[in-house]
């Protein structure tokens, strides 16, 4: 059951006038949801805590961010500072004197959350008045005055991905955790860190409009010790590394501007389905300097099985698609099925009664398209769009519980566009991709670990599987995860990996990001370089 009236917000903020693109991107969308109040901006009067860092830290924090996070400003649509109420904290004597302060605003507002936005936190007689207590991310424990040094740990450690949280702190009660997910390791840490800012204002609004509903899941707290600020060792390490990795970067950039590099991208072909394929068993299709291949589906027709798939050339930033017929483990290529003037890819082919569609990846024309087949397998005619406007990628539509369920790696962003971290439903009728409904938790799955689709779904003795990419250890289609859906309706959505196929079933490889397969063949991509 939902609340009968809005969620009455406030938010702690360290400034009135330097709010971070994030957090203005927070309140804007806060105003214009009529399921929320925004009551207050607090601003603390000591809003860094009391951590600190040397100045080489800061220096290089400085730098870092000019080179590799700088972003637009953010400009608020429905947030106006100059309508806004603010309570700013005056030279406060002590942390007891902001808690009855901000308890004593809570009372009078009637606040239902405060969402903290400061390395400072609140006393926990605050929390005991809210009915969901405090929010806040891991970043904002993991800052100060001399910068974040959120994601420092994980890029030293060279962990798979990095880890955003959302808490409540529930006064009495302790603390939980609201959300968690997981991104693929940036270039840099003050990158990671920017990127996972804008990410975490995605998380917020759902998990909000979860609390709205009255349908909010609260878990045990995630046990993770907040990193401190990093000693001078672990500075000049941290530099040295970064320094290394932008060296190697460049001669890759450069090695593939001058056609030095292997191809990227190749196939592998077996006997299997989705539920039993032995990758380790399987034949190399490989590709040719004018046909690199990648994203690729099955389809059979007449007796034959046909082969659609990403195609580039060496050195190539526009691909098409092609497609090629297989007699035995062989590929014969047919000819180019589609081609545009913008970049193609992930051909996703499937029947509906007696038509043919294909839903390619079309995100550069900021639209979906389905093109209907003509003339088999070479000639296709546009058929619908959908989602004008919006950046999508790697589209599938699926016929679940006798309804057509559309799943569509969107990207929700103000500066770092990405299609890895955000998956997004919708109910339509069919391929015409009429009377769009977004599902209510949209998106269903946040974050690169499991998000964006990874081929097609099957329905397997009443399972629902979704292959998804693993896009971690700083690469993209590090890996592939085979997501078993356990529950898809109007009003939910769950999901859980039944198994993960990592790049080591041949020699060589640095990730495989796609799964098909029919009439008892699969078919996988896998990454040839880094």
């Amino acid at each position: 059951m939902g609340q009968d009236r809005p969620l009455r917000i406030g938010v702690l903020a360290g400034s009135k006038d330097g709010l971070e693109s994030w957090q203005l991107a927070v309140l804007d969308r806060i105003k214009a949801d009529s399921r929320f109040v925004l009551e207050t901006v607090i601003v603390h009067d000591r809003p860094d805590g009391t951590a600190r860092a040397s100045r080489l830290f800061r220096l290089q924090w400085q730098i870092e961010n000019r080179l590799f996070a700088r972003q637009p400003a953010y400009l608020p649509g429905s947030f106006q500072a100059a309508e806004q109420r603010f309570d700013v904290m005056h030279a406060m004597s002590d942390d007891a004197a902001r808690g009855n302060y901000v308890a004593r605003l809570a009372v009078e507002l009637g606040l239902d959350l405060i969402i903290r936005m400061t390395p400072a936190s609140l006393p926990a007689t605050v929390a005991n008045l809210l009915p969901f207590g405090v929010w806040s991310f891991n970043f904002s424990d993991e800052c100060s005055a001399d910068g974040s040094w959120f994601g420092y740990r994980d890029l030293l450690s060279k962990a798979p991905a990095t880890e955003l949280i959302l808490s409540a702190d529930r006064g009495g009660a302790g603390k939980s955790t609201i959300a968690a997910c997981s991104f693929n390791i940036k270039i840099s840490a003050a990158r990671n860190t920017a990127f996972i800012k804008e990410r975490s204002v995605t998380l917020l609004m759902r998990e909000l409009r979860k609390a709205a509903a009255g349908e909010l899941n609260i878990e045990p707290a995630r046990v993770r010790k907040p990193a401190t600020p990093p000693k001078l060792a672990t500075v000049l390490h941290y530099g040295a590394a970064l320094g290394l990795h932008l060296l190697e970067r460049a001669a890759s950039a450069a090695g593939r501007r001058m056609h030095l590099r292997a191809a990227v991208w190749t196939l592998y072909t077996g006997r299997g389905k989705i539920d039993d394929f032995d990758p380790s068993q399987s034949i190399e299709v490989p590709p040719t300097k004018d046909d690199i291949k990648a994203d690729p589906f099955l389809f059979e027709h007449d007796g034959n099985c046909y082969l659609f798939y990403e195609s580039y050339s060496t050195g190539g930033h526009k691909a098409h698609i092609s497609v090629g017929r297989f007699e035995g483990d062989k590929l014969i290529p047919v000819g180019i099925a589609l081609n545009c003037e913008h970049h193609l890819s992930y051909p996703y082919v499937f029947r509906d009664g007696d038509d043919i569609f294909m839903m390619p990846e079309t995100h550069a024309t900021k639209r979906i398209e389905i093109w209907r087949c003509v003339e088999f397998p070479l000639k296709w005619e546009l058929h619908s769009t959908a989602l004008e406007g919006r950046s999508a990628a790697d589209n599938m539509l699926v016929q679940h519980g006798g309804k057509w369920w559309l799943f569509s790696n969107l990207s929700d962003y103000h500066a770092y566009e990405d299609h890895c971290s955000e998956l997004y439903i919708y109910e339509v009728d069919g391929p015409d991709l009429k009377g769009l409904k977004p599902h209510r938790h949209n998106p269903v799955v946040i974050g690169s670990v499991a998000a964006r689709n990874g081929g097609r779904m099957f329905e397997r003795g009443g399972h629902l599987y979704r292959p998804s990419q693993r896009n971690t250890n700083g690469v993209y289609g590090y890996g592939l995860n085979i997501m078993e859906i356990d529950e898809l309706s109007e009003d939910a959505y769950r999901e859980r990996c039944v198994r993960v196929i990592t790049p080591d079933f041949k020699a060589g490889l640095h990730g495989c990001h796609h799964f098909d397969e029919a009439g008892g063949r699969y078919i996988l991509d896998a990454r040839l370089t880094a």
